[in-house]
């Protein structure tokens, strides 16, 4: 009998939040589906049911025929389900090996972990994805890109008939898509039911076979893909055209004076590192994976020490010992890693929201907490953030929103930010919260502010930057102006040793 895999009337709310309704669509053995929506639109919280770490109120899912009893993440994996979520769920102090067969470690005779059998098993599942990494790296030591495939090498050596991937490639370099894809065709050969979850449409037209489109917690289309289009597609998901996202974004047409010059910059992993940020402008930065742009920010913001080099901030050299030395100079930094580095998740999002401000709003030790209601309050308006109080936990936030929390904490206007390092924006982020943070990015350079923007999306920034500059293992390889940037070029200079 084929598998397949069933939603019958699933529905769940959460305090002020109904999350879903009455959700009811099946996907078969040797196909890939999509599901698609805006942050919110309950699709975290659909795989978070099936993986048993969210219980629905009404309804249930058949599993080729059957209603699994799921009381938790356990029977669920008994079930044959796994699910890859958007945020690693990781141990960062234990190895690959560790981190990949943590619930079924070979033993020997000795009742002790067999290392050599654990080893040689994970390094056969590293060949066949192609990475160069090692068994017994501890994994808070790999990039974000690496990390991201631990995880999908852990779902795929449990060789469940349900995988649900959460965004998977958000981190991922093309090549490491294309071994994703490649494999995600060997498990549709093996007749396994797979969930795809991505913002991004080119890798909907390139993978899936059905597409399940949810707005607000419903469901609002059905579709097979080779049948439908990205216009379609999104006005379905938006509930509007938000037309040629690039070709409407405003700009400036000049740029102003030096806010930030880095000269001859070196760290360990950084070496000789020198450009200029100007008023007004978007300064892009592209390179693959372990290229050295996060680092680059980690290091300018008081993160990583400095080896040699300087740093000036409107024409006044700085020795960041502390991030807080950097925000006091006016430099804000939005992580590539929000769950790890970016944000407190267990704390509220006003919380979130307000915590590098609370001095600016501390009196004889006491907070001024209806000014500190007002300020999360606009944060949540402007930025759309979707939630029924600022109060709730930003733990429970979609991927996409407590990105946008990030956002609004740095753009406060209590805090006089003249340069906004932007690491990864629009990771997670729906395609119509993509064109508003654009938007966002160019309003804030008009305002006569410095932006730099990370992207691995090389569409991203070659259309908001006004100048690329590309990295290749902790060295600048060129810059590029906007107008005579192509694919073709950024990604040789990106490869250039």
């Amino acid at each position: 009998m084929n598998k397949y895999l069933e939603f019958s009337g699933i529905s769940k709310a959460f305090p002020g939040v109904q999350a879903l309704s009455d959700i009811s669509f099946r996907a078969d053995g040797g196909k890939v589906c999509a599901i698609l929506g805006e942050n919110g639109a309950g699709k975290s919280t659909l795989l978070k049911i099936l993986s048993g770490d969210v219980k629905q109120d009404t309804g249930a899912f058949i599993l080729s025929g059957e209603e699994p009893k799921i009381a938790g993440p356990q029977d669920s994996l008994k079930a044959g389900v796994s699910v890859i979520y958007q945020e690693r769920q990781l141990v960062p102090m234990m190895s690959v090996a560790e981190n990949i067969f943590l619930d079924e470690l070979p033993i020997n005779r000795f009742r002790l972990v067999d290392r050599k059998l654990l080893f040689k098993k994970t390094k056969e599942l590293i060949d066949k994805f192609r990475l160069p990494i090692e068994p017994d790296t501890l994994v808070g030591r790999l990039p974000v890109a690496y990390q991201q495939m631990v995880e999908i090498m852990k779902a795929y050596r449990r060789d469940s008939d349900i995988i649900a991937f959460d965004e998977p490639t958000a981190p991922l370099t093309d090549e490491d898509i294309t071994t994703l894809f490649r494999l995600i065709r060997e498990l549709k050969e093996q007749g396994k039911v797979i969930l795809y979850v991505s913002h991004r449409m080119a890798e909907i037209f390139q993978i899936t076979d059905k597409i399940v489109v949810l707005k607000d917690g419903q469901l609002v289309n059905e579709l097979r893909t080779e049948q439908t289009n990205e216009k379609e597609l999104i006005q379905a998901m938006v509930g509007r055209d938000i037309g040629d996202t690039y070709a409407k974004l405003k700009r400036n047409d000049t740029l102003g004076d030096v806010v930030l010059e880095v000269k001859n910059l070196c760290t360990d992993i950084l070496h000789d590192i020198s450009f200029t940020l100007r008023c007004g402008e978007v300064l892009g930065f592209a390179g693959l994976v372990g290229a050295g742009r996060t680092e680059l920010m980690r290091a300018i913001f008081g993160v990583d020490p400095i080896m040699s080099g300087e740093v000036y901030v409107k024409g006044q050299k700085v020795n960041f010992k502390s991030p807080k030395d950097a925000i006091d100079s006016g430099i804000a930094l939005c992580p590539e890693d929000r769950k790890d580095e970016g944000l407190v998740l267990q704390q509220s999002i006003k919380s979130n929201l307000t915590m590098p401000i609370l001095s600016k709003l501390t009196k004889n030790t006491l907070i001024d907490r209806r000014k500190e209601k007002e300020l999360s309050d606009h944060a949540i308006e402007q930025y759309r953030i979707k939630t029924p109080t600022i109060e709730k936990k930003t733990v429970e936030l979609s991927g996409g929103n407590q990105q946008k929390v990030i956002l609004g904490r740095w753009t406060s206007s209590e805090l006089s930010t003249d340069i906004l390092m932007l690491d990864e924006p629009t990771k997670g982020i729906d395609v119509g919260t993509k064109a508003e943070i654009y938007q966002m990015v160019c309003n804030f350079a008009m305002e006569g502010k410095g932006v730099i923007f990370i992207s691995s999306e090389l569409t991203e920034v070659l259309n908001v930057s006004d100048n690329i500059i590309v990295m290749h293992n902790g060295h600048i390889t060129g810059t590029v102006v906007r107008q005579e940037a192509t694919e073709e070029n950024v990604l040789a200079l990106a490869m250039l040793d």
